[in-house]
Order: structure tokens, then C-alpha cells, then sequence
């Protein structure tokens, strides 16, 4: 199944199934405040505000995780809870244009064994341009449920773990080629990457209007790693799933999450980093 919807798509999908779950994950990883803002400034029509912060992380705790720690289960169960989420309910997906944060939310609803979600590709802008409804009032869950989530803890691995990786496996670093090199670091406190780590920038999965590349390309992208398996990692665990949501467009087995990411492997100073490139760049 595809994990994208267009635009069209989404009108057809709403003025058939009425009661699709729309999730406004709009949000800024350099200002926690934003992702209401955001919200307030202008929404689809019935989308609910999701928080990237406090609803699709858990709590951060000094030295120990990274910037945007994976919410503990029963967190995120309630929250699917609340928000009415069920096993076959529609949910559509977005935030304001690339979909970093969109991918992150269907990320964490895939490892609670939620497969139905899909991403609005472009998110907000596209669905502005098409002309779609947008408001500025808020909107609440019109319902709940009592779900009980089947996590799927295959689809993550620990910090401890990339210490010995093999030559079968790769490591996808999704931050952008400067950050990966530890040239500039305007979010954490060490610079650099995992040692054996590819890099692999997230926004080249995107046209120049943040659309997902076809399935086609993203395929040739990723073709040096495709019968490899594959774990992703970025900052803190937002952008490595784009890089998994593209690959999965792409055909491929879904990939492994580091989900505490850069942040988190720097708080240990005895884990090694690296500057220089490794492999090509994807």
C-alpha cells in the first residue's frame, strides 16, 4: 500500500469516509513554541493539533537521552486513545510543507502496529494551493477509543548496538552534509557523526515543491543500500524516519530507527565520533 496521499486524493478521501482522523503536526525543531502557533495561523479543516514536543516525544532527561526521546508506550497509547484512534480509522497525516514531522507521527504509528496512516504529500501548502478548506478555529477528537497498541520494538535499536556494526548493515545519517561533517552544529553540543555512518540529507527525498520523489527515484537513491539492512538516525529521531518513510515508498524492507539519535549518542563520551566522509553521500 501507498503511505502518501495527494491532495485530490485527501478531498475524495474525506467526502467519503467523514470521520477521518486528520493529524496537524505542524512544528519548528529550533522553537518548541511553534507547533501551536502554527496551528492557530491556519489548519485543514478538522484537524486536531498534535504536538511534536509533548505528544509524539516523551520526556527529555539530562545525560541520559537525546532532544526528542520516543514516548513510553503507555504514553503513546493513551494518546492514540484520546485522539480515537482505532486499527482500521483513516488518518491522514501533514505538517507545513516537507513532512520531517508528518513522517515522525506515521513513524510512531507504524511501531504501535497502526499501518493505515498515510502522509499529505506537500503537506499545508499543497493542500492551500489546491484549494482545500483551511481554519483557524480549533478542533477537538470527536471521539475516543480503547485501543490496546502492538509495538513493535524490532523496528528501533539502541545506541550500544552501533558499536559493532557489521559490513552487512547500514547506517544512515539524515542531517544535512555540514552537520553530518561537523563543520557547523547549531543544536547540540558535539559536532560530528557516528563513525561508519552514510550520510544520507532527508531533503533530497523532495522535489522543489516538498513533494516525495516517485517511487522510481527514491528507489535509484537508496539502490547502494537496498539489500542491505538499514538503520536511520539524525538529530534526535525526526528526520531519520523521513528517510524510512522514503525508503518504504521506494519498495524497500522497512528500516531500523536509532530513535535517540546524534543527541543522544553524544551524552556518553565514550562513544566515538566522526568528521570525515564515509562512503558517498546518497
Amino acid at each position: 500500500m501507498s503511505y502518501l496521499i495527494d491532495t485530490y486524493q485527501l478531498s475524495s478521501l474525506l467526502a467519503e469516509s467523514p470521520d477521518t482522523l486528520i493529524l496537524d503536526c505542524q512544528s519548528a525543531l529550533g522553537d518548541r513554541s511553534q507547533s501551536k502557533a502554527l496551528y492557530d495561523a491556519g489548519h485543514i479543516l478538522g484537524a486536531i493539533h498534535v504536538d511534536s514536543e509533548t505528544e509524539l516525544s516523551g520526556p527529555i532527561i539530562a545525560d541520559k537521552t537525546g532532544r526528542h526521546p520516543l514516548p513510553s508506550q503507555d504514553q503513546w497509547q493513551a494518546t492514540l486513545q484520546r485522539w480515537g484512534v482505532t486499527k482500521d480509522r483513516p488518518i491522514i497525516i501533514y505538517d507545513q510543507n516537507n513532512s520531517m514531522f508528518a513522517a515522525r507521527a506515521w513513524w510512531l504509528l507504524m511501531w504501535a502496529g497502526i499501518k493505515q496512516a498515510k502522509v499529505l504529500d506537500g503537506g499545508l501548502d499543497a493542500w492551500r494551493h489546491s484549494g482545500g478548506a483551511i481554519s483557524t478555529e480549533p478542533a477537538a477528537a470527536t471521539q475516543t477509543s480503547n485501543l490496546q497498541i502492538d509495538v513493535h520494538n524490532s523496528l528501533t535499536i539502541a545506541a550500544d548496538s552501533l558499536l559493532s556494526l557489521s559490513a552487512e548493515q547500514a547506517l544512515l545519517d539524515a542531517r544535512a552534509l555540514p552537520r553530518y561533517q561537523g563543520l557547523v552544529e547549531p543544536l547540540d553540543s558535539k559536532a560530528g557523526h557516528i563513525p561508519g555512518a552514510i550520510n544520507a540529507d532527508f531533503s533530497k527525498n523532495l522535489d522543489s515543491d516538498n513533494r516525495f520523489l516517485p517511487p522510481e527515484q527514491l528507489a535509484q537513491r537508496f539502490q547502494s543500500v537496498a539489500d542491505k539492512p538499514v538503520i536511520c538516525y539524525c538529530g534526535s529521531g525526526v528526520t531519520a524516519c523521513h528517510n524510512i518513510l522514503a525508503m518504504t515508498i521506494a519498495g524497500m524492507k522497512m528500516a531500523t530507527l536509532y530513535p535517540g539519535s546524534w543527541s543522544e549518542w553524544i551524552v556518553d563520551d565514550s562513544r566515538p565520533v566522526a568528521t570525515a566522509i564515509e562512503g558517498s553521500p546518497l
